[in-house]
């Protein structure tokens, strides 16, 4: 994406977004759980509406917000920008946080509702146990390193697609689920539904997702180096140049080199830790 969107439109997308992430992660859930009593085949229902509906979301409000629908990869963000990388300011990233949390309780709600259900009632589906958390830890390193991975080769169109189908995969994989997602872990805490998650069980998962993300963000700095958007690009750039500058000098008739650079961090992409 671009930062020409002021910041207020870019909570609201962002507000909205993970609104409708939420409202399809456990309507589909409800959904799933009412039209079948296995549970394998509503889990499969959930995770590939899920998917489908996350690879649209970040389709349609990246160019707006980036899309980060996760104050994770709104939290790498924000420490790309202090490394020197693009990213977010520490103010931006405190609206982003919000506008997700805001969004992913009104998203549980209204899918709640939608189905019926009274409003306001918590989950009380308990998530506990060591290996769940260590569930989330490897969900949520891996959902950032896809994102920085892909960021950081400069295929960074591939995000969308690339990431619904890493989330379809964590929520078979992992012990967890994969929720991934702090703001929509808070979500899923007003659903008592397939997909919900009791209060007490919050404060580990959300841990868990802390920590997976800097671990996440720490294997790509270490696999792909750099820290902001296209960290590859940089130095493929400036050796075609050193190699466009021999060229140069040896050739008998030197013509000119073109400049333009049709991945320049003005394009459209996918904003992330970035």
């Amino acid at each position: 994406m671009t930062h020409r969107a002021s910041l207020p439109r870019r909570a609201v997308a962002e507000l909205v977004g993970t609104a409708g992430l939420l409202m399809v992660v456990i309507g589909s859930g409800i959904q799933a759980a009412g039209l079948s009593r296995d549970t394998g085949v509503a889990l499969v229902a959930n995770s590939l509406a899920s998917a489908v509906g996350l690879g649209l979301i970040i389709t349609l409000f990246g160019p707006l917000s980036g899309a980060h629908l996760n104050p994770v990869v709104t939290l790498t963000s924000w420490w790309a920008r202090r490394r020197g990388g693009d990213g977010l300011a520490g103010r931006e990233a405190l609206v982003y946080t919000a506008a997700q949390t805001a969004g992913a309780i009104g998203g549980a709600v209204l899918a709640e509702v939608m189905f019926g259900h009274a409003p306001g009632a918590f989950s009380t589906q308990v998530r506990g146990g060591s290996h769940l958390l260590l569930g989330e830890v490897v969900a949520t390193a891996g959902l950032v390193l896809v994102i920085q991975g892909l960021e950081r080769i400069g295929r960074a169109k591939l995000i969308p697609a690339a990431v619904a189908a890493y989330i379809a995969c964590a929520i078979w994989f992992t012990s967890s689920g994969s929720f991934a997602n702090p703001a929509g872990t808070i979500g899923r805490a007003f659903s008592d539904s397939f997909t919900g998650i009791a209060p007490q069980s919050l404060p580990g998962f959300v841990a868990a997702q802390l920590v997976g993300g800097a671990l996440g963000l720490a294997l790509a700095a270490l696999l792909y180096g750099g820290t902001g958007r296209g960290a590859g690009h940089g130095a493929g750039r400036r050796i075609g140049r050193r190699i466009g500058r021999g060229r140069e000098r040896t050739a008998v008739e030197p013509r000119p080199i073109s400049t333009a650079d049709h991945t320049s961090a003005t394009s459209p992409t996918y904003e992330t830790a970035s």
